[in-house]
């Protein structure tokens, strides 16, 4: 009997080892769907669009190999860097509007039960899941001089200075599409934050309460550092939603009036397309790449601080 229940039992520790030796090898072949697709259609075209970077090409015929002289262009370029210009502008309203909105109205939403709080969270999470062409279009009939919805009501409150022609100003275009990105951006950031606090021990709001801290210092050494991996994922999205920005700019203005709103996806669209040159259209798809990764590391310094600090 005695020698049975051995048997079953290095034989069932056999068994165990043995499917977790297995479950360890498929682990990787499971991986290999995922990396072929990411190496297909994430690093190939990568290192195609590097590749192309150093010739003039019409994307028709034969490629002239002309080095690094695109990206010597580039730097000479005055659309192209007030393309770069207006994408960094446009961070300030894709990222930090956004994020101080939803921490606003994460507080309001997450500080008492409300009724019906999960239709408002709905509705105000509605504005990132719409199509960015029909936000874009939306918005051209909201900014349009001519029977537009906000002219009319800054008219019909009196402030007649202050209606005009928001898209075609050279003045106020960027603003204006700027506000469109926080509008879409904002609903991502209040979800993410929600999501947030709700993972966040009640007790320390207590522990808070008791020691005299005040909604402000809650929010400051409870809520803040509780949201840092929400914040985190926020700033890395928005701003490469900022730095990316296409759809919205081309369905408003289309980069005008004159170069106000030009940023480097359109920038870049106009010289693949219509002038046909690949080459050239390459090298700034490389260089809005790299300011990805520069923004991308620069707030991993910043939430290695934060950890620093919250520690």
């Amino acid at each position: 009997m005695r020698q049975e229940v051995r048997w079953r039992r290095n034989r069932s520790i056999a068994g165990r080892s043995g499917r977790v030796g297995e479950r360890n090898w498929l682990g990787y072949l499971y991986l290999i769907p995922g990396l072929v697709m990411y190496v297909a259609f994430g690093l190939y075209p990568l290192a195609d669009t590097v590749h192309y970077s150093f010739y003039d090409w019409s994307g028709f015929g034969d490629k002239l190999f002309i080095g690094l002289r695109n990206y010597a262009t580039l730097v000479h370029d005055e659309i192209f860097r007030q393309a770069i210009f207006n994408n960094f502008i446009l961070i300030f309203f894709y990222t930090v509007l956004p994020i101080l909105l939803a921490l606003f109205l994460t507080v309001l939403m997450t500080a008492r039960p409300l009724p019906g709080m999960t239709f408002f969270r709905t509705g105000l999470f509605i504005p990132h899941v719409i199509p960015m062409v029909v936000v874009g279009i939306t918005w051209r009939w909201i900014f349009s001089p001519v029977g537009g919805p906000l002219n009319v009501a800054l008219r019909a409150v009196g402030l007649h200075d202050w209606a005009k022609a928001w898209l075609g100003d050279f003045t106020w275009a960027l603003p204006a599409i700027g506000g469109i990105g926080t509008w879409v951006m904002y609903g991502l950031c209040m979800v993410l934050f929600i999501a947030g606090v709700q993972n966040i021990d009640e007790t320390l709001y207590d522990a808070a309460k008791i020691d005299g801290a005040g909604v402000f210092r809650q929010f400051r050494y409870v809520t803040l550092p509780g949201l840092h991996h929400q914040l985190m994922v926020a700033l890395i999205l928005t701003s490469i939603t900022a730095l990316r920005a296409f759809d919205v700019v081309w369905v408003t203005t289309r980069g005008g009036p004159g170069n106000s709103t030009m940023v480097i996806g359109l920038q870049m669209y106009r010289h693949a397309f219509p002038l046909r040159n690949v080459g050239y259209a390459a090298s700034m798809g490389i260089v809005m790449t790299v300011l990805i990764l520069v923004i991308w590391v620069a707030i991993l310094a910043v939430d290695q601080r934060l950890r620093r600090e919250w520690a």
